[in-house]
């Protein structure tokens, strides 16, 4: 399936948005992401539909309780692509600063509460630009460099039924299959988790970090959640 950039950048963007918690900024624009999502192919925009109708006939209280549950009590689901493969080890630091370079990049900086990891913070990131979807390369080497995670990240959410499986699918199928070497990596990994080490991430974190604002909102506003 072949998506132009516009396309593409549309894509992330809506789903960006819908991995956000769903409080009412975010409830009030899935009117103007339905419109936006007519015009991508329907592989990548029928799951993302599916998605906005889910939050659109739910309550409030009801889809906030379903998000916390989902991104800030379960491991499995953890937004935060560098920790399926790393953990929180010295190496996912590593990996963390790869993420932050692209950003600052682009001119592009984080909150001072987010990790740059986080799914929807690198979609964003992707979506942005002028034209939409000049970061594409810099946000296509992080997705395919982790495409491990998001896969993990996409069985867990479908596992654990949840809605938002919705959202991570149609970004892999923007993505080229997983290589067969690829996919006993997933496995292996959902078998056995991610590496544990006590230390190593801690002293990164004010890097990571700095107190600006990415794309003119604070990216931790929307993408809170999930385990760090």
């Amino acid at each position: 399936m072949t998506l132009s950039d516009r396309q593409r950048a549309v894509a992330y963007q809506a789903a960006s948005l819908l991995l956000g918690y769903p409080d009412a900024g975010l409830l009030g624009t899935l009117p103007v992401l339905r419109r936006a999502l007519e015009g991508l192919p329907v592989e990548v925009g029928e799951p993302l539909q599916r998605l906005c109708d889910h939050l659109a006939a739910g309550s409030p209280t009801a889809l906030a309780a379903d998000y916390v549950a989902t991104f800030d009590l379960q491991r499995r689901c953890c937004p935060y692509l560098t920790y399926y493969v790393y953990g929180d080890t010295r190496k996912r630091g590593m990996a963390l600063l790869a993420f932050k370079r692209a950003y600052r990049g682009a001119g592009l900086e984080l909150a001072d509460d987010e990790l740059p990891d986080h799914l929807a913070v690198l979609l964003e990131f992707a979506a942005a630009g002028d034209p939409p979807g000049a970061h594409l390369a810099a946000a296509d080497a992080l997705l395919r460099e982790h495409r491990t995670g998001l896969e993990l990240l996409r069985l867990a959410l479908a596992d654990a039924g949840s809605v938002y499986h919705h959202a991570v699918d149609a970004v892999c199928r923007t993505l080229p299959a997983l290589p067969a070497g690829d996919r006993e990596t997933v496995l292996a990994l959902a078998r056995e988790g991610p590496p544990a080490e006590d230390v190593g991430l801690d002293p990164y974190r004010e890097a990571f970090a700095p107190p600006e604002y990415m794309g003119g909102r604070p990216a931790g506003a929307q993408h809170a959640g999930g385990a760090r």
